[in-house]
């Protein structure tokens, strides 16, 4: 899914397909951006849309605003995000057709109110990982997307050019709904606190009302912890952070939800899924169900038997030196991300690597702008909820 790149507390171009913009474009802006210029955010171009990069109040916003997710309760603006709605008798046998997963063991929601979530991958008939992307499924014959952002356009064109002889209609929403991401170990009982009705169990979504807002609940995330999702109307957007920073949560920009993904071994669109690489490379394919011939399955089934010259892979840093993305692996690979963990106090990243190095344990050396470091490859993710202190 959607995050910056932490190294100057701003993204580089690339990202889920959401680095660069043409200078000359207007930016856009969420319904928070004022509620992020009064809190003294560093505003930073990503996607296309002016966000925080992280906020001002500390001498180290970006590691501070990591803490307290990890140890307490943050919350993201990530009303950048897309939203595509598709509707009809034909919705659920579409998604079967262009979704990684297998869409039918998204039940229908219960006579409770909660229904289901599900990730899965976009991939090219030659199995590339196009985009990766969260459905959530309100009945059988409704289903809403939660894209990466600069993608939104291509997932659109996507979606309605395979959606030839399914009864469907698809609809942008993405100009409907603000997004925001409440994480961290305290997040539930925070948000418990506001709630006016039960909130979803983890890859649960139900309809709901926090702090007076009516939301879309989703129980799930993009740092290693646990948290929901919320999705509501624009102009609630704002009542609805204020709440959230009332009752204790902790604003927290795009660099440190980068240096969290990244700890917790989330790919990023752009660096570890780009159409190059297929979901098995990634190490994805427990989301990938070939029997339900999505488009792609063929190749994809293809890599999972015969296996693929490189994969991805955790590495840690042994001396001192921060990797970066496109730093070359010495005898083969490159970086894909790299940062300073926050948590462990090193250098950490992802790597694809050729499939015989990319083993926890072995040694491998990095070319980090020019000086060799050495590094071991390790289990995923780095950071676990119980190391998280």
């Amino acid at each position: 899914m959607s995050s910056p790149s932490p190294q100057t507390a701003a993204p580089e171009a690339s990202g889920d397909g959401e680095g660069g913009q043409d200078r000359g474009q207007a930016l856009e802006r969420t319904p928070l951006f004022g509620e992020h210029l009064a809190a003294g955010a560093r505003l930073i171009e990503f996607a296309g849309f002016e966000m925080p990069a992280h906020y001002a109040g500390s001498p180290r916003p970006v590691q501070e605003e990591h803490m307290a997710v990890r140890t307490a309760c943050g919350v993201f603006d990530v009303s950048h995000m897309g939203q595509v709605e598709v509707l009809g008798a034909g919705a659920e046998e579409l998604l079967q057709r262009v979704l990684s997963n297998d869409v039918l063991r998204m039940a229908a929601p219960a006579d409770d109110g909660e229904g289901r979530a599900q990730y899965s991958v976009v991939c090219a008939p030659d199995g590339g990982a196009l985009e990766d992307l969260i459905a959530y499924r309100f009945s059988d014959e409704r289903f809403l997307l939660v894209t990466n952002a600069a993608n939104h356009e291509r997932d659109l064109h996507w979606l309605r050019a395979h959606a030839g002889g399914f009864d469907v209609e698809i609809r942008d929403r993405a100009a409907d709904y603000a997004m925001l991401a409440v994480q961290g170990p305290t997040a539930r009982a925070l948000l418990a606190g506001l709630a006016e009705t039960a909130l979803p169990g983890r890859m649960r979504m139900r309809d709901g009302v926090l702090a007076g807002v009516r939301v879309i609940a989703c129980g799930s995330g993009y740092t290693g912890e646990d948290g929901l999702e919320l999705l509501c109307d624009p102009g609630d957007a704002v009542r609805l952070w204020r709440s959230l920073l009332e009752a204790g949560a902790r604003p927290a920009g795009l660099a440190a939800r980068d240096t969290l993904r990244l700890e917790a071994c989330l790919p990023l669109h752009g660096n570890e899924l780009t159409p190059r690489r297929s979901p098995i490379e990634a190490g994805l394919g427990w989301c990938c169900r070939e029997d339900t011939d999505f488009v792609g399955a063929e190749a994809v089934r293809a890599a999972r038997r015969q296996g693929t010259a490189e994969r991805l892979a955790a590495f840690r840093l042994t001396s001192a030196g921060i990797p970066r993305q496109g730093n070359p692996v010495l005898g083969g690979g490159e970086v894909t991300s790299g940062t300073h963990s926050p948590c462990l106090g090193i250098g950490i990243g992802l790597a694809y690597l050729p499939a015989e190095r990319a083993v926890p344990g072995s040694p491998i050396e990095i070319d980090v702008r020019g000086r060799v470091r050495p590094a071991e490859v390790v289990e995923m993710p780095f950071v676990t909820k119980r190391s998280r202190n």
